[in-house]
């Protein structure tokens, strides 16, 4: 479950051109679920789409297949790029000839042309690189954004119940640092290299046209810089590359939990322990990213190397063509200072190839949450959902999380009237909040039927169950803005006598009305600046506004000190008199005021009825009275 973004590591980031945050995101509505707000539909470009669907030949090939219509652009991109190297390459080569001619006195207008020449190429090198780094970055960030949305849109089909065994701080690392990842396959990879193979050709051939030996000198120093260092260096950082992004998901993930759990870890004295566990993920990161820079560094002393070897080299001929009278003393410049540019088209190669290396890891972490199987599966041609559920009716239910070889729920009935209220209770891990996931269609049964009003719910699709069935969680958002905005999440037109109405059933109203700012009192983040009572108050007073016909309450006072859950419960059941509502509790206070309590254990119903009749009976219920009673003792005692 993902709850609150993590510090990332920034490591990958430093030799970046551009941050992929000035990309325009399409504008989307957030799906706000298991927070007692409705669920909205996010809209994204259909592109995105296609970002989902499998690819033939690997996972950089469904990169590649992510250029879709923008491979136009792309193209224009590798034209501008070669236009900038080959003006580089054109401006040495122009300007060592110039320079040997004027060395000669010629009348100013046979040197006219070189002049303009030289002009043209220095102007075009910077249009060109601009006009290249324009069309490229506004076509790949185009390119990241409609990924995010294709992740996002995933993942709210993925959450809850697909999203179980993953830490939040490494789902938020593939959803950033990962999906930021993939430019580079283009920016830095793919752009660069197609830049360096025409560039490298042309260079080549134009040696090759005023001296075949130098052209033969230029070609193997290119082949060698071009594709011998990178092959070295790449081989010399695969496993530091393979590692960088689990790394940086791991650091994520312990930065995450110590910030969200920061009060816990300290009273229960475990802060420290968190805080090494961070600085060992930071170290780990530290080190693989030192690998990766010395491997890079490699590239570079081998790159230069391998130039000056090929400097010499083309000096050396071309000196003995000027001596045999083969070639002209002014072109003798030409040979020796072109191999000098030429070779900044293959420059930066080795470190190409490290980020091919690095994106191919970020691409699969990013994948394998595009590919991860569905929780729920919605129907290809959904009905017309009813317009009131009821009967909401639960029979011989059966449900499993993927991996797991029990069930979580088995046989379940569960029958909710119009204003028929129902208490669910038993231990942790007894199936509570499998319940509650299955009737907001966040994880399918495997066996048994779930209707509203007669109609399949698995018939329906999940948005439109979400519409009839609400939630108020035990860990519901509240967004670090107003109370009136945290409001406004269920119901955006809702009048100020609506807002007010909804906190005043929650009884928090004359706690809003005592402070400066009322509704526009700031929340903090996470709520962060009200006492836990009082969100889960806020978030009770979201669920009544959006007014869903049933409303699931799962462990609305976990969390909280006896008392304060007491109150809390018995406020929760007063505001919900007369409407129809499943609560999902550890604690039994209160729960004299509903209709039916079911005793859960292991999935299986152990024992269901009124709750005096319960208390009244030998069986589960009874025994957890026993031991709450006698935990409250001991609390009161201490």
């Amino acid at each position: 479950m993902v709850h609150r973004p993590a510090l990332l590591g920034v490591a990958d980031r430093v030799v970046r051109l551009a941050e992929p945050e000035t990309a325009a995101v399409p504008a989307a509505r957030p799906a706000v679920q298991g927070s007692g707000t409705r669920s909205a539909e996010v809209v994204p470009p259909a592109r995105a789409e296609a970002l989902e669907q499998p690819a033939a030949g690997g996972v950089l090939a469904r990169v590649r297949a992510m250029s879709g219509p923008r491979r136009g652009r792309l193209g224009l991109a590798l034209l501008l790029g070669s236009l900038a190297l080959g003006s580089a390459v054109g401006l040495m080569a122009t300007s060592g000839w110039l320079i040997s001619r004027a060395s000669q006195q010629p009348p100013v207008l046979y040197l006219m042309v070189a002049v303009t020449a030289t002009r043209a190429f220095g102007i075009g090198r910077a249009v060109f690189r601009y006009a290249e780094r324009l069309v490229s970055h506004d076509a790949v960030l185009r390119m990241l954004a409609d990924t995010r949305v294709a992740v996002f849109r995933r993942l709210e089909r993925l959450a809850p119940a697909g999203l179980r065994l993953t830490r939040r701080g490494d789902l938020l690392s593939r959803l950033v640092a990962d999906v930021d990842a993939l430019q580079d396959y283009w920016l830095r990879w793919l752009l660069p290299a197609g830049a360096a193979v025409v560039v490298s050709a042309a260079s080549v051939g134009f040696t090759a046209w005023l001296l075949p030996e130098a052209g033969a000198v230029l070609a193997a120093g290119l082949l060698a810089a071009g594709a011998g260092v990178p092959l070295v260096t790449g081989a010399v950082a695969r496993r530091a590359e393979h590692r960088l992004a689990p790394a940086r998901g791991m650091l994520a993930t312990r930065v995450a939990d110590l910030l969200t759990g920061t009060a816990e870890l300290t009273v229960a004295g475990a802060l420290p322990a968190r805080i090494a566990q961070a600085r060992q993920a930071d170290g780990a990161l530290t080190r693989i990213a030192s690998r990766a820079a010395t491997a890079t560094a490699l590239g570079d002393g081998l790159t230069a190397l391998v130039s000056g070897l090929t400097v010499t080299a083309a000096a050396l001929v071309g000196a003995q063509a000027v001596a045999a009278g083969r070639l002209d003393g002014v072109a003798m410049a030409v040979v020796v200072l072109t191999p000098l540019a030429a070779f900044e088209a293959v420059l930066g190669l080795p470190l190409a190839v490290q980020y091919r290396q690095r994106v191919r890891r970020s691409a699969e972490r990013v994948y394998e949450v595009l590919d991860a199987p569905e929780p729920v599966k919605e129907p290809e041609r959904p009905r017309q959902a009813p317009a009131s559920p009821f009967p909401v009716a639960l029979k011989g239910l059966a449900a499993r999380y993927a991996g797991q070889d029990r069930h979580a729920l088995s046989g379940l009935d569960l029958a909710l009237e119009e204003g028929r209220r129902v208490a669910v209770v038993g231990p942790s891990g007894s199936g509570k909040t499998t319940l509650a996931q299955v009737l907001l269609r966040f994880l399918d049964a495997d066996a048994g039927s779930y209707t509203l009003a007669g109609v399949d719910a698995y018939a329906l699709h999940g948005d439109e169950v979400r519409k009839l069935v609400g939630l108020c969680a035990q860990d519901a958002h509240l967004f670090d803005s107003s109370l009136r905005e945290n409001l406004l999440l269920a119901r955006k037109d809702a009048t100020e006598d609506e807002l007010r109405a909804a906190l005043g059933r929650a009884r928090l109203l004359d706690w809003a009305d005592s402070l400066p700012d009322g509704l526009d009192t700031l929340v903090g983040e996470h709520g962060a600046l009200l006492s836990g009572g009082q969100r889960q108050r806020l978030a009770l007073a979201r669920a009544l506004l959006a007014d869903f016909p049933v409303l699931v309450l799962d462990e609305p006072a976990e969390h909280l000190d006896l008392p304060t859950a007491d109150a809390l419960t018995a406020d929760l059941l007063a505001a919900t008199e007369g409407r129809t509502t499943l609560l999902i509790t550890h604690r039994l206070a209160g729960l004299e005021a509903v209709d039916e309590v079911i005793v859960l254990d292991q999935g299986r119903v152990v024992q269901r009825g009124a709750y005096t009749e319960l208390l009244a009976a030998d069986g589960p219920l009874r025994e957890m009275a026993a031991r709450e009673t006698a935990s409250e003792s001991l609390v009161a005692a201490t």
